[in-house]
């Protein structure tokens, strides 16, 4: 994969996954830009995007553990949606929803400067993979 840095980094300010996050790019020598996720909360077109790009599953965007999540009983949902609608119509629904809160989203979230999506969320094996062309150099 090749990577144009710097990268940006979608985190909230309290966030102790997001700071781990930023403790690694540092350790590795590797250039981002900070951007708060609350207040920069990233739109349903992008979201979209790098869903698609990332061939995660797009439950995998959203911040499962999280208040607003919970308290918006967001998984019963998804999971209306998940059976109801077609794969289109629960993607762009999902991506929508996402991109109403920052809070919603999972973090830390890295896009590259050419807008394509790195990595959502913080553990360091996943990491040590998705940036070893990085880390070698």
């Amino acid at each position: 994969m090749n990577i144009s840095l710097p990268l940006t980094i979608l985190c909230h300010p309290r966030c102790s996954t997001c700071a781990k996050a930023l403790s690694w790019l540092d350790s590795h020598n590797i250039s981002y830009t900070w951007k708060n996720i609350i207040e920069d909360n990233p739109c349903a077109e992008d979201l979209q995007k790098w869903i698609t790009q990332s061939k995660l599953p797009i439950r995998r965007f959203f911040n499962t553990s999280g208040m607003v999540y919970r308290n918006n009983n967001v998984k019963a949902l998804l999971d209306e949606w998940s059976t109801n609608l077609s794969d289109d119509e629960f993607l762009e629904r999902s991506c929508k929803l996402l991109g109403t809160d920052g809070m919603m989203c999972k973090r830390p979230l890295v896009i590259d400067n050419q807008g394509n999506f790195i990595a959502v969320g913080f553990k360091e094996p996943e990491w040590d993979n998705a940036f070893k062309a990085l880390i070698a150099s």
